[in-house]
């Protein structure tokens, strides 16, 4: 994987007082001991090399002492917020350990590893820039994915659980040559997953921005791919950066899809995808609808790229419609819309 140094930098856009308000709401925003701003007040820092020697391109931060203790006791408190709703009796039991920065990457999130000092059991979070569009990618991949996910807002601080899992460029490096990978299951568990990116458009899923659960059943395992990275929500133009299958580390997934799967198939689980999803969006409806809102009037991207998405679409699907949309937001729930076939107080349409 070439250094992720070298990539654009995403455009920030923030949080406006609407979408605040729906996070307040919905337990999302909470006063916080910490923001982002004070991770950044380190004294020194050296290279964080994991167990084969390799550098991790992360870098292990150094605090004053004195305030260091003060921070990783803000930390603490945070980590007991988004695990256990605030529950400050466990708070004896763990310790910092270290706080990580990444130099990388849009956001140049700290990673905090927390461990419990009876069992020596270690968890991590992660501590970003709190940027609009990641943030609709968190709140859709918990209203329409299979998945739940914990995060918490701030202010510009934004608090991610760590997703625990197999990074994808490592499962196909290291996994799948194995003998006892069932080949079948992680096909289909990867076209439902470029169907689920597609339907909500979640872009940028390269190899190294999603994870492979692995779950061990009586007869063999079962796969569950998951997005850990949600920066790029409906912020590109060109459709094809929100289908999985187009990246260039993803293709030994790919050619093992179209060996092991036929078209015909490959359509059963799209739909039973899709299914899925629409299910959830109608078990928790008035609050897409809210979120749906929010999204429709704010500004996630440029208007080039906006242009560019909805004329794409616009093709693809044969459906002028997305001609009248004037925001990502209205572009995601419209092909959402069309997607899941959605009829009545569910469907989304812009207006002329």
């Amino acid at each position: 994987m070439p250094a992720p140094a070298t990539q654009q930098r995403k455009q920030f856009f923030p949080i406006n007082q609407l979408f605040r308000d729906y996070l307040s709401r919905f337990h999302r925003a909470l006063e916080l001991p910490v923001i982002y701003e004070d991770m950044l007040k380190y004294e020194d820092s050296f290279p964080l090399i994991n167990k084969h020697g390799d550098d991790t391109l992360w870098q292990t931060l150094i605090y004053e002492q004195q305030f260091g203790r003060e921070l990783y006791d803000g930390l603490k408190l945070i980590y007991v917020l988004l695990r256990s709703g605030g529950d400050e009796s466990i708070l004896p039991n763990l310790y910092v350990d270290r706080v990580d920065f990444c130099t990388f990457g849009n956001t140049k999130p700290m990673r905090v590893r927390v461990v419990n000092q009876y069992n020596d059991n270690h968890d991590y979070f992660y501590v970003k820039k709190a940027d609009a569009s990641r943030v609709y990618g968190l709140e859709l991949e918990e209203l329409l994915s299979p998945n739940h996910i914990n995060f918490l807002v701030h202010g510009d601080t934004l608090i991610e659980e760590h997703i625990i899992g197999v990074p994808g460029d490592d499962f196909i490096r290291n996994y799948l040559p194995r003998p006892d990978l069932h080949s079948v299951r992680l096909a289909k568990e990867f076209i439902k997953f470029n169907e689920r990116c597609f339907v909500r458009l979640l872009g940028d899923m390269r190899a190294y921005n999603y994870v492979v659960e692995v779950t061990p059943d009586f007869e063999e395992s079962q796969y569950r791919v998951r997005a850990i990275d949600f920066d790029q929500q409906t912020y590109e133009g060109r459709r094809s950066l929100y289908l999985p299958q187009f990246f260039k580390n993803n293709l030994p997934v790919v050619k093992l899809c179209t060996e092991l799967i036929n078209v015909e198939t490959s359509r059963q689980y799209q739909r039973e995808e899709r299914t899925l999803i629409k299910r959830r969006l109608n078990f928790a409806l008035p609050r897409v609808q809210l979120l749906r809102d929010c999204m429709c009037a704010d500004q996630i991207s440029s208007t080039v790229k906006m242009q560019q998405l909805r004329k794409e679409l616009a093709e693809m699907h044969g459906d002028y419609r997305f001609l009248l949309c004037r925001s990502m937001g209205e572009i995601t729930f419209l092909n959402i819309t069309i997607t899941l076939g959605l009829r009545g107080e569910a469907a989304y349409f812009p207006e002329g």
